[in-house]
This record gives structure tokens, sequence and C-alpha cells, in this order.
């Protein structure tokens, strides 16, 4: 009898500091390397992961969503327990599901959700430094407010990419929430879409911020949505500030262990 593959869901959340980004790349540390060197331990076999965000290099995430196929002898809390002891301190599983054959952990999501943090304040944060990025003085937290209104439904954003990659089809994506949110010293702006284009949420943040220091009109902002030329956003905020908090899909992944 031969045994099926089954479809392994994962939550994870990791500090991005050390790593060159969530995707496998030769010689250098990825989120996706060090998952998959677990798993082969683990396991005692070579399983490729797939991730419903790619993450840039030093970029953070508490909600990542990964999945794989592995063999069905092993346990969810097994998943659990096993990879947590051969991944890295600053990697780590959250929670495990099975989810269906069919099931497209990128293709089948609906949304995924970024926060950028900003530290506003005149002196840096021993507890805040690598997951923040410091700006000093007043940041007008209503007109950076005022600009998000111009992301929220679909637009082409292409003037929020660097350059147009030759495996970007469409610039056209539907964002379904954007704000800023003051607390104390911290900022978030928080940004949920459909997906995201390369920096794109960076080159938001960086250029909300030249809205929130009044170098630039939320007037100016609109225009710059409107234009739709790569390389007008930016400039590209700091990748410590950005953390991916999660995906949603349009139903759970099964049974469940956390």
């Amino acid at each position: 009898m031969i045994n099926r593959l089954s479809k392994i869901v994962l939550i994870m959340e990791y500090d991005g500091t050390h790593y060159h980004g969530f995707q496998l790349q030769a010689d250098l540390p990825t989120i996706q390397g060090e998952t998959e060197k677990a798993l082969c331990k683990l396991t005692g076999e070579r399983i490729r992961v797939m991730a419903a965000s790619r993450t840039d290099a030093g970029v953070h995430a508490r909600g990542q969503v990964i999945s794989f196929k592995a063999m069905p002898s092993l346990s969810l809390s097994v998943f659990i327990t096993g990879l947590n002891y051969y991944l890295p301190g600053d990697i780590v599983v959250k929670a495990a599901h099975r989810g269906d054959d069919s099931f497209n952990v990128r293709r089948d999501a609906l949304s995924r959700e970024y926060n950028y943090y900003i530290l506003n304040s005149l002196t840096r944060s021993p507890i805040r430094n690598g997951f923040s990025y410091r700006v000093a003085g007043h940041l007008n937290i209503g007109a950076m407010n005022q600009a998000c209104q111009s992301l929220i439904g679909e637009h082409d954003f292409a003037s929020f990419i660097t350059c147009l990659g030759v495996d970007i089809r469409s610039t056209v994506r539907s964002v379904y929430r954007a704000e800023i949110e003051k607390d104390g010293e911290l900022v978030v702006f928080n940004i949920a879409a459909n997906s995201f284009l390369p920096h794109q949420v960076r080159n938001t943040a960086g250029a909300l911020i030249k809205v929130g220091r009044e170098k630039m009109t939320v007037d100016e902002f609109y225009s710059m949505v409107e234009d739709k030329k790569p390389g007008l956003a930016g400039p590209t905020a700091p990748a410590c500030g950005l953390c991916l908090m999660g995906v949603n899909y349009p139903r759970s992944f099964g049974e469940e262990v956390q």
C-alpha cells in the first residue's frame, strides 16, 4: 500500500534581521532555507516549502503561512515541537494544520496584511531597535491618514515600485485597508491588499513619512498615485520596520494544532 502525501500548512513567526528574505538563495541565510533544513532533520526527506508572501531581506513576520507535502506518519504536534527544536531561535512555528490537496498557500490567499512601525522619537529605543524605523520630529498623522485614502481600492500602483521587473505582469492591486495609528511614540502604518508589488509597502511608508514631515502635500501624494510612473514613491523605508501580520483565506484549513 502506498502512503499518500499529506498537505501541511504552518503559521510561522520570525525576526528577519539576519536573513536575506524568505526565498531560498544560494550561500545566503534565508527563512525558507532554515525551514527546509529543519524539515530534513525532522523527516529525513528533502522537502520544498511554499510561502504566502516572500518577505524581503530584513523583514519580519508574525503570521507567515507556508505549506508543503509530507508523509502522513507525523502528527501536527510533532511538526510544531520537532521543527521548533531544529529551527534557530529567531524562527518559530506557531500553529500547524492539515490542508486539502488542492490548497495553494499563495494563490488561494484573499489578502495579506502588513504593519510598518515608525518610532517617532528624538532618542533611540534599545527595545524597539531592529523592529521599527526611528523618525525624529513632528509627524502630521492627520495628513498621513488623508494620503492613505488615495490607496484604498483597485489602482495601478506602478509609482510604488522602484523599477519594472521581468516577472511583474501587472502593477494593478486592490488595497482593502490603509491607515495610520499613533500610540505614544509608536506610529503604525497598517495596510491590507490582495497582494503587493516588490517594495510597495516600504516605498509607500517612505512617501507617507514625507507627508507626515510636511515635505510632500496630500495633493502631491494623490498625484503620485495617479501618475503611475515607477520610482516616484519613496524613499524606500528600511526593512526593519516592516512586519507581515497575517494572511487571510476564504475558509479554515481544517485540523489544527497550536
